[in-house]
């Protein structure tokens, strides 16, 4: 299980100024809507995005305390 505040430690690590939402999709904490808002997306596709993301995750969900992820990424303007 990983807490809102922790993935969004993660994700700030590799983006500052990222602002991450979290939703609990089943009650466990392990399958996960996130949404992460960051200047750091500018100029870049979905797939880049997300891989950006699931970078910044790599160690909860190599760990198992993250299963299942539903990403969105947007930078400022499209939020």
């Amino acid at each position: 299980m990983i807490t809102p505040d922790v993935l969004t430690a993660y994700v700030r690590q590799m983006m500052p100024d990222a602002a991450v939402t979290v939703s609990d999709r089943t009650g466990t904490m392990d399958h996960l809507k996130v949404v992460v808002v960051s200047t750091a997306f500018a100029g870049k596709n979905l797939l880049d995005r997300h891989r950006m993301i699931y970078q910044a995750l790599d160690v909860p969900m190599k760990d198992g305390r993250i299963h299942a992820l539903e990403l969105t990424a947007q930078t400022p303007p499209e939020d």
